[in-house]
Parts: C-alpha cells; sequence; structure tokens
C-alpha cells in the first residue's frame, strides 16, 4: 500500500513543437508526505513548473502532454482522472501559489467574491458562511481591514498583499498538498521573509504538505524537510537538508551551493557554474550535465547514469558514485 500522500513516479512530460518533440520532464520521481515541506530546485528551464503543472493537470494541451508514469494521491492515479475529477481536487485537496498573483487573481472581480467562490465551489456552505470563511483567513494570513479588503480589486493591493491573498486562497479549503511554485520571487526582502514565515506557520496549525519551487537556497535551507535538485529535466540528487547542505554529492548541487554569496568571506569574483543549461532533449545521449561537469569522463558522455543511494537517505545521479 503506498504510505506516501503524493507519490510522482517516473513522470515524464513532452511538448511538442516545430523542432520535435521535447521532453520537459524526463523520468522524475518523489514523494511528499502529511505536513512535511519538499523543496524542488534547480536553474531557470530545468523542469521544476512543468513537474507541478503535470501534478496539477494543468499542461496546456496541445502542445503538452504526459506521456509516462504515474502521479499518485492518496493512492489514486491523477494521471488516468478526467477534468471534471480534477476539478474536484484543485484548490480544494491540492493547491497552488503561482509565481505572479496578478496573473493569479482575477482583476476584474473583488477579492471576497475570489475568495467566497473557492468555498462556495468545493463545499456545500452557504454565502453568508463562505464569507465568514474567507474573512477569518485573510485574518490568519496577518491581512487587516479585512471588511474594506473584500471589497477591494487586486490592483488596489500591495505585491505583499496580493500574495497574502493567494495563500489564503490557496489554505481556505484546508488542502492535503500545497504547491508553491517560486512564491516569493517579486518580493522585497523583508516581505518575502514574511511570507515565508507564514507558509510555515500555516503549515504546522493545518499539517498541509508544501511542496516548495525555488531557485533560492537560503530559502530552502529555512523552510524544506528534505531537496530534490532538478537538472535538464531529471532530477539529480534527493536528500534532507541537512545532508545537501553538509554533504553534496551531485556535481550540479556542489556548484549550486558554491554559487550562493558568502557574506563571511571577501571575493572579487562569485563563482558560477561554468556553461549554460541546455535546451531540453537537446543532449542526446550521456549524463545531461556532463559538458559543463569538471569531473567528467569517458562514460558520462556515453550513459546516462540512474539515481543510486549513498550514505543516509541521499540518492544521486552522477558514474562518481556508481560502483565501478
Amino acid at each position: 500500500m503506498n504510505s506516501h500522500l503524493l507519490h510522482v513516479k517516473e513522470l515524464q512530460t513532452q511538448f511538442i513543437t516545430d523542432e520535435g518533440t521535447v521532453p520537459a520532464v524526463d523520468d522524475v520521481s518523489f514523494y511528499v508526505n502529511p505536513g512535511e515541506v519538499l523543496g524542488i530546485v534547480g536553474e531557470s528551464g530545468c523542469g521544476k513548473s512543468v513537474t507541478s503543472l503535470s501534478v496539477m493537470g494543468l499542461v496546456p494541451s496541445p502542445p503538452g502532454k504526459i506521456t509516462g508514469g504515474e502521479i499518485l494521491f492518496d493512492g489514486k492515479d491523477l494521471t488516468e482522472a478526467s477534468e471534471k475529477q480534477m476539478q474536484k481536487i484543485r484548490g480544494n485537496e491540492i493547491a497552488m501559489i503561482f509565481q505572479e498573483p496578478m496573473t493569479s487573481l482575477n482583476p476584474v472581480i473583488k477579492i471576497g467574491d475570489q475568495l467566497i467562490e473557492g468555498v462556495r465551489i468545493h463545499t456545500d456552505k452557504s454565502r453568508k458562511q463562505a464569507k465568514e470563511q474567507a474573512m477569518d483567513m485573510l485574518q490568519k494570513v496577518g491581512l487587516s481591514r479585512v471588511d474594506e479588503l473584500m471589497s477591494q480589486y487586486p490592483h488596489q493591493l500591495s505585491g505583499g498583499m496580493r500574495q497574502r491573498v493567494m495563500i489564503a486562497m490557496a489554505f481556505i479549503c484546508e488542502p492535503k498538498v500545497l504547491i508553491a511554485d517560486e512564491p516569493t520571487t517579486a518580493l522585497d526582502v523583508t516581505i518575502q521573509k514574511q511570507i515565508l514565515n507564514l507558509m510555515k506557520q500555516l503549515n504546522s496549525e493545518m499539517h498541509t504538505a508544501i511542496i516548495l519551487i525555488t531557485h533560492d537556497l537560503g530559502v530552502v535551507a529555512e523552510m524544506c524537510d528534505r531537496v530534490v535538485v532538478m537538472y535538464a529535466g531529471k532530477i539529480v540528487e534527493e536528500a534532507t537538508v541537512k545532508e545537501i547542505f553538509n554533504d553534496p554529492k551531485h556535481p550540479y548541487t556542489k556548484g549550486l551551493i558554491q554559487s550562493v554569496p558568502d557574506l563571511r568571506q571577501r571575493k572579487d569574483k562569485l563563482y558560477s557554474i561554468p556553461g549554460n543549461v541546455p535546451k531540453p532533449g537537446q543532449i542526446k545521449s550521456g549524463c545531461v550535465f556532463a559538458p559543463r561537469c569538471a569531473y567528467a569522463f569517458e562514460t558520462c558522455g556515453q550513459e546516462m547514469p540512474k539515481l543510486c543511494s549513498t550514505e543516509g537517505s541521499q540518492q544521486v545521479r552522477c558514474w562518481l558514485y556508481h560502483e565501478k
């Protein structure tokens, strides 16, 4: 019996383009347990957001399509669910916070009406009950003047307030899983800290599992229990936060951590991983990171390594850790 709340197994999501089929997500497997915070990190274009859209059943089709694997939620495979079934799950059992709230909130509908609609779609509560729940949730996310806020439009709110409204919308039906895609990218550092603390607090109070998609390792260190590192559509390392920061295994993970500025050290130049992220499907054979890797040898350019276990709970996709 599957004990994980959400278990993605060997997921493959492809896009049809003029240049052929592009594998945006290639053989990705991970899980999240109730109340756990899982971080998915990597550079832009590595497949993080497409993975989250695949879980939500929101991959635009055409040109995108899930071509393989399973997405098991409470033991049911979401890849086989109908659109009607997914509509019941989205926002109710699995919710999502998108990167830019202005593209997620309807600009011509009042904040209160958007929250009330979410409650009434997924429950049998009256409008009055839904309004009370919406106001209570806005207070929980630290917003004041709730009566006034309910009758305002998204453009009348600051960026931090809009993001808090998005969090309120995501948590209002008390979902089992929350997917947060770069939830603090557009915010300044002070507001970013407040939003992360708020998500942590709601995670603790409601026992909602969170999948946090980010490129910010500082956010990962503060928020997450475990981390999945993605590169070019594949998972290259998975470990607890402590293992990732104390003993990174994959050369890409090491490069990411080395790229983070250290205020305790004075350097003339910050470290950056040489080369660029390849386009999905560009590398036809061998390890996808081999062209940028300082440790690459002949086998790396010929065959893709599988994820293998090392000490502790770490898994790494690298020939350096395979048995010779």
